[in-house]
């Protein structure tokens, strides 16, 4: 009995840019006994369903958008004999969808590092139940990936997780939901060593993972203290001081790494924590901004951001403490026109942000977004090819629409049109490179400028573009690019490296992390 971890994908380009660490961590919760499991990234190549034998047990990882191409293998699995399991989150929003298109003997919901091993041991002993309740499991549970098993030079970063949960309720988003509002945020120790483990695989460049690295955010601080939960504000002062003495840590590591995260506009009123992270040489992070009006944001329950010229000096605060933003902007809203469009890439380049991502409105599963529009669609319903809109993850991709929900002023082939736009006209050549000033040799701008176009490949031309001979050509251009840029962000192995040790308290506070 062989165990096989598969992350379906509809589209191989052979390198990619962060690993899929989910893989790595089920890897490690597979009991010994079972010995190594095979592990195949259909970002990378095909998943070959002869190499299965009877007996075998394939997990599949999925989430809305790859669950589709996650059925068919699991399908194709089952008629080689093999028992397959499914987990991820789509799997544990619709864990019967699982059983009846994917071929299913057993789906896990929730964190998988404990659940996946008792589903292994059961279906070993011919116990296998059909759900297994992961839950959500405490901190000082999250295992940490078997990285040793990684391919080698397939992928630009590596990714670490320091924490899971998210306290905000954006509208779009299902983290909070599925992982919870209390942030669970692993100590430092296991952190720190999982870096050094991939550094010493020549590793340079690792994304933290997280879906919200900045968990505690000043405002949080001052409602517990007006509040006089003292019991509350020991607990958010307690994960604070955990995040400097993380970030204290990462300084000390070797000089060359380079770390990127995910992070809410709030930190950027936090400048000892943009300090800290500068120290720590986090150099980018995803931030949210999603709408550049107020009604935008009233629109997706994110109005603790900003606008307008305020929102210009936040975004600006972070490259001023040397934390360039991959801001995220959200088209398709209500509130959009068509000159929101065109603002939006202007403000984008008024505020210095050194990449963005323009997505268009999609009402994702487990989310207040969803909920509305499925009620809305259950009213009205609409078919496409035969398939529930309300299941267009079910529709084949190549006649899936682009924008779900009608917008009160806009066609959805106009949404799409004008998103195609900002992206071009963002990444044209041009505002690449004089972007590219932010670093200063020249082959680091030329670098810039190919990792700039390989992410407009990857996530515009493949993802908006309804014509399937531009995403085709976009797939095999962006897997060309791909793999000199593997080398380039490669370092060399450093296999003697050490751990750094715990920062004593002393060094903390000297690290500017408590006021």
């Amino acid at each position: 009995m062989r165990v096989h971890l598969v992350n379906p994908s509809d589209t191989s380009f052979g390198t990619a840019v962060i690993t899929p660490r989910w893989l790595f961590v089920l890897a490690a919760a597979t009991p010994g006994s079972f010995g190594d499991p095979i592990i195949c990234d259909e970002t990378l190549q095909r998943f070959d369903p002869k190499c299965l034998r009877p007996g075998d047990v394939v997990g599949i990882g999925i989430h809305t958008g790859n669950a589709l191409r996650g059925y068919e293998l699991g399908r194709l699995a089952h008629a080689e004999g093999a028992s397959v399991i499914y987990g991820g989150i789509h799997a544990t929003l619709f864990p019967e969808e699982a059983f009846e298109l994917g071929a299913a003997q057993a789906v896990v919901k929730g964190d998988g590092d404990v659940a996946w091993g008792e589903a292994l041991r059961d279906c070993a002993a011919t116990t296998l139940r059909r759900i297994y309740e992961g839950g959500r499991i405490g901190a000082d549970q999250f295992l940490a990936a078997r990285w040793d098993l990684l391919p080698p030079q397939k992928y630009m970063w590596a990714s670490v997780q320091t924490v899971r949960g998210c306290a905000k309720h954006c509208s779009f988003c299902s983290v909070w939901r599925t992982d919870g509002q209390k942030p669970r945020q692993r100590p430092s120790d296991p952190v720190i060593d999982e870096i050094v483990e991939l550094r010493r695989k020549g590793f340079r460049f690792i994304a933290l993972a997280d879906d919200n690295f900045y968990p505690v955010t000043l405002t949080d601080l001052k409602l517990a203290e007006r509040q006089n939960n003292v019991a509350k504000l020991e607990e958010l002062r307690s994960i604070r001081k955990e995040r400097f003495e993380l970030m204290a840590r990462l300084a000390e590591l070797p000089k060359d790494m380079v770390f990127f995260t995910q992070i809410t506009m709030e930190a950027a009123e936090d400048t000892d924590f943009l300090d800290a992270m500068q120290k720590a040489r986090i150099r980018g992070a995803l931030v949210g901004v999603e709408a550049v009006t107020p009604e935008g944001l009233k629109a997706v329950y994110k109005d603790f951001n900003c606008s307008g010229e305020d929102l210009v000096v936040r975004l600006k605060t972070f490259r001023k403490h040397g934390v360039h933003v991959l801001g995220s902007f959200i088209f398709g809203l209500p509130s959009d026109k068509p000159a929101t469009f065109e603002a939006t890439q202007e403000l984008a380049k008024k505020a210095d942000l050194t990449f963005a991502q323009f997505v268009m409105l999609t009402p994702f599963p487990g989310t207040v977004d969803f909920d509305k529009w499925e009620k809305a669609q259950n009213e009205s319903p609409t078919l496409v090819a035969g398939v529930p809109l309300t299941r267009y993850w079910l529709i084949p991709a190549q006649v899936r629409p682009k924008m779900f929900s009608p917008h009160p002023s806009m066609s959805s082939d106009e949404i799409r049109q004008r998103t195609q736009g900002v992206w071009d006209g963002f990444y044209s050549m041009r505002s690449v490179w004089e972007r590219s000033s932010c670093v200063s040799s020249l082959k680091a701008r030329v670098i810039f400028v190919m990792v700039s176009r390989l992410y407009r490949q990857m996530y515009a031309n493949t993802g908006i573009s309804t014509d399937s001979a531009r995403r085709s050509r976009s797939s095999v251009w962006a897997g060309w690019m791909a793999k000199p840029l593997v080398k380039l962000f490669q370092g060399k192995p450093m296999p003697e490296l050490v751990l750094p040790q715990r920062i004593p308290k002393k060094a903390v506070a000297a690290f500017n992390v408590l006021r």
